[in-house]
């Protein structure tokens, strides 16, 4: 099965917005990571976009942004993603995201009752992953 997921680490988060009662958190560019059926190689690519986690609110104080994203979890319902999200990703029901901002102790904290990913245009192509 074909598979394609955000690479959190890496990722540059530009900024964390409330939009009514979402909070948007808005990554330019997130990097994702393709891999295809049967293939030992992956590819690497760009897209800009945001997770959006509806009803949310802002746990902590937000760090200093532009930033690039060390890694953490993003939530849903009882699905924790670890480093990553899935795409296509949307779903009601309990939601959160705790993502570590690299150079610092900071964590992007958010919870509220639902997430969905909303990524531009198309993925732009990087390179080919081979294993070692």
């Amino acid at each position: 099965m074909d598979s394609t997921n955000i690479d959190l680490p890496g990722s540059k988060i530009v900024s964390v917005s409330k939009d009514g009662d979402n909070v948007r958190v808005r990554f330019e560019p997130a990097y994702l990571i393709k891999i295809m059926t049967g293939s030992v190689e992956r590819t690497r690519w760009w897209q800009n976009g945001d997770l959006v986690i509806t009803n949310a609110e802002i746990e902590d104080e937000l760090p200093t942004l532009p930033a690039d994203c060390a890694g953490g979890d993003v939530g849903e319902n009882v699905y924790t993603y670890r480093d990553m999200v899935p795409v296509p990703l949307e779903s009601a029901g309990y939601a959160h995201c705790a993502l570590k901002v690299e150079g610092s102790e900071a964590v992007i904290r958010v919870s509220g009752d639902g997430v969905k990913l909303e990524l531009e245009e198309v993925p732009k192509y990087i390179e080919h992953i081979r294993p070692e």
